[in-house]
């Protein structure tokens, strides 16, 4: 607990300015005179500043529940656009249905905007559901405990989007010369993306948050022993289907077993796609991934993964890697979990039907109909079959890793992390930038925090958190992309 602590005072107690003292205030921690005191004038002092004024930000968009559905991200739209206005800065509340809105606002580089080289900071509001049974704090109370902020959305991601408007505004503050607008969004309906989603806000408007670029959630910074191992920045995304499996047969009297009971017919169509494995498919941003993160493994793995792309040794290769790292398996094939089960209105009346409930993620190029065909094949049953919903993903074109921004994500991240290699990345999940990536955005992801694997586990899962150092790292790696790539040098 000490040492948190005291990384706590490294990163943050140097000085607090700007609402700083407040926001430790507002979480019930001790604020001593000399952390009240105006920040001194360096960089490290400003940015240490920031860090700690939007941790206090972060802290309250976590207590605004946003669990979706519903959503309710307009009360964290308003909250966002306060914080805006006391900098100076026209907030735009974008309303998309009843108590769901985004927030946009705009830092303009001239008097007419060329939204082919703007820069769009982009985070959603909403998060996923809890069960508050399973967390050892309130989910909504932004604990902040052993040196940790504890709360849904800590990570995912609220994280981004308080570091995303410190960025913001720490450019207004600053004064800077800008060489291109830049833009803060604040989506909805990410996690559902449904009719608030981002989609939506693209066909209404569009006009005021078009831009060249974007930086969004997706990527990962890699932390292990205290130490960044390496940054991942996403430019391409997996594509998500949900398909249903749907068992029917005799419905009757649960004391005369039937052979065509359909919950015993579902149950090993589900153990078979449960066992199944797709093919390897390397893509390109895969592959490069792959390349650089050979020299950072140990010797073992280093060597299977330098045979990945062999003829002769690629499909041991890919056994090897897939079962040494459940993430790396999911970047390499198409993947399918099992996630439902519905079956039975009594304990004793064999259903008419029984349902599962598959979600799917494709590889950018990869079909889902091949893929069902697979898995219809696979399971060989005439009382099961697969439907495919119409709640599909996007397949988007990849961005670029040539483009001036991408290489300035590449050199702020390495200057930011002792010189810690960057990767490309092509992620398992879903965001917002695929529908960014269609409307010909360099769009990349990066959840800028150094995490730990058993951090990244917490994401959609239980006591979600954020380590305190690690925030403040983040969002001085934000603070640096933008004044590298939209501030005239």
């Amino acid at each position: 607990m000490s040492g948190n602590k005291a990384i706590f005072a490294g990163i943050f107690g140097a000085a607090m300015a700007l609402g700083g003292a407040s926001a430790l205030q507002s979480q019930g921690l001790p604020v001593t005179p000399a952390q009240a005191a105006p920040a001194a004038q360096s960089t490290a002092n400003t940015t240490s500043a920031l860090g700690q004024e939007a941790l206090g930000w972060l802290a309250e968009l976590i207590k605004i529940n946003t669990t979706n559905p519903p959503g309710n991200e307009e009360a964290a739209a308003k909250y966002i656009a306060g914080i805006l206005q006391k900098e100076g800065i026209a907030p735009d509340i974008l309303p998309l249905n009843p108590g769901r809105s985004a927030v946009v606002a705009r830092l303009k580089s001239s008097a007419i905007a060329d939204p082919s080289r703007a820069l769009l900071l982009v985070a959603h509001m909403d998060v996923v559901g809890v069960d508050k049974s399973k967390w050892t704090v309130d989910p909504f109370g932004a604990t902040m405990k052993d040196g940790y902020l504890y709360g849904r959305g800590a990570v995912d991601d609220k994280g981004m989007l308080a570091a995303n408007l410190a960025a913001f505004i720490s450019l207004k503050r600053s004064g800077a010369r800008l060489n291109r607008d830049v833009i803060f969004l604040a989506t909805c309906d990410e996690e559902g993306f449904s009719e608030s989603s981002i989609k939506t806000l693209i066909a209404k408007n569009w006009d005021k948050f078009a831009a060249g670029f974007a930086i969004n959630e997706g990527g990962v910074v890699i932390a292990k022993d205290g130490k960044v191992q390496y940054t991942a920045v996403q430019a391409s995304e997996k594509v998500s289907y949900n398909v249903d499996v749907v068992a029917r047969g005799t419905s009757g009297h649960a004391s005369i077993p039937l052979k065509d009971n359909p919950v015993v017919h579902l149950a090993a169509a589900i153990e078979k796609i449960g066992g199944y494995s797709a093919p390897v498919h390397l893509t390109a941003v895969t592959r490069r991934y792959f390349e650089g993160l050979a020299p950072l493994q140990d010797d073992e793995i280093g060597k299977w993964i330098r045979s990945l792309d062999t003829p002769d040794r690629g499909e041991h290769a890919a056994k090897v890697i897939s079962e040494s790292n459940p993430a790396w398996s999911a970047m390499l094939r198409d993947t399918i979990s099992p996630t439902m089960l519905s079956a039975g209105v009594r304990v004793n009346v064999i259903p008419a039907e029984a349902r599962a409930t598959l979600n799917i993620r494709l590889l950018p190029g990869d079909t889902i109909d091949v893929l069902v065909n697979e898995l219809n094949k696979l399971v060989n049953d005439p009382q099961v079959k697969l439907e495919i919903q119409s709640n599909a993903g996007l397949a988007a074109p990849t961005s670029s890793l040539e483009s001036d921004f991408y290489n300035a994500i590449v050199k702020s991240a390495a200057q930011e992390f002792g010189g810690a290699p960057v990767l490309p990345y092509q992620s398992t999940w879903g965001t917002d930038s695929a529908q960014l990536r269609l409307h010909n955005v360099q769009a990349y992801g990066l959840v800028p925090f150094p995490l730990t694997e058993d951090d990244l586990k917490r994401m959609h899962g239980n006591d979600e958190r954020i380590p305190v150092a690690a925030f403040g790292k983040g969002v001085a790696l934000m603070v640096r992309i933008v004044n590298e790539f939209a501030v005239t040098k």
